[in-house]
């Protein structure tokens, strides 16, 4: 990820006269005077991959304007930018459940709420013309340029008994979260502090409660890989909002602890989702995804989770520095709006997804999207085609040329000598 800074600041970086801050060697989004040390700016943004960033589930304004929290005097504007941004995620998350339902869906359902028709969902949200109400938005209205299948498949899910049992406490759980992101917004206007912390206490139960009720093991287990994949995308937003609450309090090591639990649990989520994953319409719609996930959303909570330790590590004198520093000067603003551009095109990981596709297969593609957050995994198969390899006379496939496979290569290797392992096998039984 490559942080964006405004024009002067950009051009103070370029010619020495500002330093960007690292975290063990990691960018973190601060810029520094070289000459004084003073804190002059924050990044305006970021791209990935040279696509600017927008995370499905991470409120990036956590990492950008995160340590505006620290300041008292500008925590406040920091910390509702970035609740209505968690706010609008999750309405948007769950609203799609209303069309996934419970259970096998059609391919079609899936493509209307694809990552893509999400993304401009999302969109229509932020700009207020569509309305979030008990955690549900109005999925015919929304997707009236669809035809008359889209239509009629939220109707049978909307009338499907298991998917309302669901939706009673899907519900029950956004409701808590709006009345916990309302209570944190008034608690950070109190002016006393030790009022302001327990009420922020407060908040903060309240979301662990509603994150209880999108985890809830027994609905997850009822659900498609591709429901399971939404409600967790809902728990992980949620997980952002507790996060929120420790560093409104400048609890830094709760803070720290919370982010690399929650990178952990999205990749182990992740994983999960993946191997529940039975079918090609269902893997059309989580490939994307969760290529989204890792490469924008994962890396949002990583460099958060440097810039944290960045902060853990300052000393008093830098601290003092930090809680002084101004960032609203002309020369350090300048914030376009990115996302509105990117939002009507399609995303990169789908484009990408096309093309393996066309040189792939279901379990190959599965797997290759393990890969990205199993390592080791691909390692094994590097080991298995270089022994089959060897085995069939094949003296290319050694293992230096097979780390510098793409994970297609690899993939599509493995499940080569696998079938033909197997094929043999079959034929020296039946003889």
């Amino acid at each position: 990820m490559l942080f964006q800074f405004a024009p002067a600041i950009r051009a103070g970086i370029e010619t020495g006269k500002y330093i960007q801050v690292l975290s063990n060697g990691i960018p973190i989004s601060m810029a520094r005077d070289g000459a004084t040390g003073q804190f002059i700016a924050h990044a305006i943004g970021a791209t990935v991959n040279n696509s600017p960033l927008s995370p499905l589930v991470v409120a990036p304004n956590l990492l950008i304007n995160g340590m505006q929290m620290y300041q008292n005097h500008q925590g406040f504007t920091s910390v509702l930018n970035s609740l209505q941004t968690l706010q609008t995620s999750l309405g948007v998350l769950q609203a799609t459940t209303a069309l996934i339902g419970v259970g096998t869906i059609a391919g079609v359902a899936l493509t209307a709420v694809n990552l893509h028709q999400t993304l401009k969902l999302r969109k229509e949200v932020e700009q207020m013309r569509l309305e979030v109400k008990n955690g549900f938005i109005d999925l015919k209205q929304a997707l009236k340029d669809q035809g008359a299948e889209i239509r009629q498949l939220i109707e049978e899910v909307a009338q499907d008994i298991k998917f309302e049992q669901h939706r009673t406490v899907l519900i029950r759980a956004y409701g808590l979260f709006i009345q916990a992101m309302n209570r944190f917004r008034s608690a950070m206007q109190l002016q006393d502090m030790n009022r302001r912390n327990a009420e922020i206490d407060g908040v903060r139960g309240m979301l662990f409660e509603a994150l209880a009720d999108y985890t809830n093991p027994h609905l997850l287990s009822e659900t498609c890989a591709a429901g399971q994949l939404r409600r967790l995308e809902c728990a992980w937003t949620i997980e952002q909002g507790i996060i929120a609450t420790y560093q409104a309090q400048n609890e830094m090591s709760a803070v720290s602890d919370r982010l690399y639990h929650l990178q952990n649990t999205i990749s182990e989520n992740a994983c999960m989702v993946i191997n529940s994953c039975e079918s090609c319409d269902e893997l059309d719609f989580l490939f994307p995804e969760i290529s989204r996930i890792r490469n924008h959303d994962l890396a949002v909570v990583e460099t958060w989770h440097h810039q944290v330790e960045w902060m853990r590590s300052l000393s008093p004198s830098d601290l003092k520095l930090l809680n002084s520093a101004d960032f609203n000067t002309s020369e350090s603003n300048d914030t376009p709006d990115t996302n509105a551009a990117t939002t009507a095109l399609v995303p990169p990981e789908q484009l990408t997804y096309e093309n393996l596709s066309e040189k792939s297969h279901f379990a190959s593609l599965r797997d290759q999207l393990l890969f990205i957050f199993k390592p080791a995994l691909r390692k094994d198969y590097e080991a298995y085609v270089n022994q089959q390899a060897g085995v069939a006379g094949y003296r290319t496939l050694f293992p230096k040329n097979l780390q510098q496979a793409s994970d297609l290569t690899v993939a599509n290797l493995y499940y080569y000598f696998k079938i033909r392992d197997e094929s043999k096998v079959e034929q020296e039984q039946a003889v």
